[in-house]
């Protein structure tokens, strides 16, 4: 690829998404998700902080080091909705929360709580661990985000005071800081700022912060020892924790923190763009393909454990012990997104889909008020949402995600409009000088049956790119009610069907929508012997509330005949239905071992259920991954169940 964007999103104020699950899930998190953040943001201290009343007597909560990125996450959310659906008095509150934030902003343009009035002497001693270059990120995106929803530019004005601070602190430069954050999020937050001020200098910092990262004397190594900690040592994984065991341009696999990784990787691969840097794209799709190949779940969720809320090493993908922490999903969308437009690639459109159905939806409940913050592929009952976190960062972050997610949808090139999901929506862009406005009618993911309608566009020649999904082995396509050949149209996982377009052409696009049963390549050992189950885009699993419980127990056929069927305790939700066998031992006696003997089978139906979905009901055991029974197997079992 080309070290430059050639795709541009359509902005998610330009895309109404219409119906079907995407705009459910947006309408919820509109209307519930939102009050529920803001509720629990005043509820724990987090807004009311920003007027820097606490003292060690005053009896408020303390402020924790990055509680303010908790509230600037929610503001850009908020920001987000706006776009798409005025409220007047969400953007009232907004005003009030960023009146309290500029008042918190000190002469100099710093902006952090707790080393404002917990321990202001401490400013920028500790940015492997203490997150004030992060929070700062999380300020710029919220500030262009509302400045974009609401033209107002107070937060604005805040946000590059503050960046000034920062570009005047660290750098190369005699008298500057040769440091760089421990979390990332900052470097891809200075792009967006970038971008809205036109200020070159926020670029110049993004690939400081970046090209510095690792380099030799390690920074980290001399700023720990003044708190008396040893150089290397983390209580993570040492360097590779925040991704700093190397200069990025010399890494070439996913490792450490998965939130941290994925902050970083898109700020990689925006400043790859902004400066058409070629060794430094060549690094993100390095990563990309050990992560995608090696070190990521089925549901596009990544960080197999809890030690170090990241990654291991290639193929180890544990189930009940999963970490796959919902922000890490989030963070691999944003990835997926930004890799995407370099080129109109569906094997980066293919993940960002996996994740966004599975990884990410599953981080937020049918409520909309309850969230997981950890995301298991087995369960045994005891994992459930909640309606808050002492590290409260996924509630917001899924919702930013939703309230945005229009502009994940569509993308843009002089004569290209590109379809990279499928949702039913409205939409307008100019595409080949002439500007367009079309809908989608769909009822995906539950159908693969989608028509794009031009509902206004003047005759002009241009291409127009659909995803064809790696799910699907079957795909037919029409225009104007003529059968279109596919094969020869395909390119890199995009059919690119080019013609005069005008008002009134329809496309018909039907994507063959089996129930499939996946594996895991051999050398993942936790999925030795079983199947995962997925329809189009969605991973399903069992849940003890339709299917009891020892979920272990259940085995499925290869040949399996699956039904798809409603299930009136989730309501919009198809579920999968078929016969399956059940192992039981029954007469087991007071011991832990014995010789082994056949077990009793018997037939049973089972049912199951999208992952995202799980723990919406009864608690109860859940299963991503099911035993599969071999053909000699069954038949050697027939005569027992009968």
């Amino acid at each position: 690829m080309i070290a430059r964007y050639s795709l541009q999103p359509i902005d998610h104020r330009q895309i109404k998404l219409t119906g079907g699950l995407l705009a459910q899930k947006q309408e919820i998190n509109r209307e519930k998700t939102l009050t529920a953040i803001f509720r629990q943001s005043y509820e724990t201290g987090r807004i009311d902080a920003f007027k820097l009343e606490w003292t060690a007597t005053s009896g408020k909560p303390r402020p924790h080091y990055f509680w303010d990125s908790d509230v600037y996450k929610l503001l850009e959310a908020a920001a987000y909705s706006l776009g798409t659906h005025a409220d007047a008095e969400m953007e009232a509150e907004l005003d009030r929360i960023i009146e309290l934030i500029c008042k918190a902003q000190q002469p100099d343009g710093y902006l952090n709580i707790y080393f404002t009035v917990v321990e202001p002497k401490k400013r920028w001693t500790n940015l492997r661990d203490w997150h004030e270059l992060y929070c700062a990120g999380h300020l710029f995106e919220a500030a262009v985000a509302v400045f974009n929803a609401t033209g107002k530019r107070k937060l604005l004005e805040a946000a590059c005071r503050f960046a000034d601070l920062i570009d005047a602190t660290f750098g190369r430069e005699t008298g500057k800081k040769r440091g760089y954050p421990g979390h990332e999020e900052i470097e891809l937050a200075l792009i967006k700022l970038y971008r809205c001020t036109g200020e070159k200098r926020y670029l110049r910092l993004a690939k400081y912060f970046i090209d510095e990262r690792g380099q030799q004397p390690h920074y980290f190594d001399g700023e720990v020892q003044v708190h008396g900690i040893a150089p290397g040592w983390h209580y993570l994984n040492g360097h590779q924790s925040n991704q700093s065991h190397l200069p990025v341009r010399q890494q070439k696999e996913a490792v450490g923190h998965a939130v941290r990784a994925m902050y970083l990787y898109s700020g990689m691969a925006d400043v790859a763009a902004e400066l058409h840097d070629d060794q430094l794209l060549q690094a993100c799709e390095t990563i990309w393909d050990n992560l995608v190949t090696r070190r990521m779940y089925i549901t596009g969720g990544i960080g197999s454990t809890h030690r170090s809320e990241g990654f291991t090493r290639d193929y180890d993908l544990p189930n009940r012990l999963a970490y796959a922490e919902t922000c890490a999903a989030v963070g691999l969308i944003f990835w997926a997104h930004r890799m995407l437009q370099f080129d109109c690639d569906s094997r980066y459109a293919d993940i960002l889909e996996t994740s966004l159905y599975n990884g990410a939806l599953s981080g937020v409940g049918n409520d909309g008020q309850s969230f997981l913050y950890v995301n298991p592929l087995q369960s045994d009952g005891n994992h459930h949402r909640q309606k808050w976190f002492d590290c409260a960062c996924c509630p917001s972050n899924i919702s930013r995600l939703l309230a945005s997610i229009g502009g994940y949808i569509y993308s843009i090139a002089p004569d290209l409009l590109a379809v990279h999901l499928f949702a039913a929506s409205a939409g307008s862009c100019k595409v080949a000088g002439v500007p367009i406005s079309f809908s989608v009618h769909t009822d995906y993911p539950w159908t693969g049956d989608i028509e794009f309608h031009l509902d206004a566009a003047p005759a002009a020649e241009w291409t127009l790119a659909l995803r064809l999904p790696n799910w699907c082995h079957q795909a037919c396509l029409t225009v104007n009610h003529e059968s279109v050949e596919i094969a020869p149209l395909v390119r890199n996982g995009y059919v690119h069907l080019r013609r005069t377009w005008k008002t009134g052409d329809v496309l018909q696009w039907q994507l063959e929508m089996p129930v499939e049963q996946w594996q895991s390549h051999p050398q993942v050992e936790n999925n030795t012997g079983r199947v995962a189950l997925r329809r189009g885009p969605l991973v399903y699993c069992l849940e003890q509330a339709d299917n009891g419980s020892q979920l272990h127990q259940i085995a499925i056929e290869p040949a399996a005949q699956w039904s798809v069927e409603k299930c009136t305790a989730l309501p919009q939700i198809a579920v999968l239905a078929a016969e399956a066998w059940r192992e039981t031992y029954p007469e087991w006696p007071d011991r832990l071992y014995q010789a082994a003997q056949p077990a009793k089978c018997s037939r049973v139906r089972i049912k199951a259920i999208p992952y995202y979905a799980w723990d919406n009901r009864a608690a109860g055991e859940m299963l991503v991954w099911i035993r599969r029974l071999l053909p000699p197997w069954r038949e050697k079992n027939r005569s027992a169940a009968t």
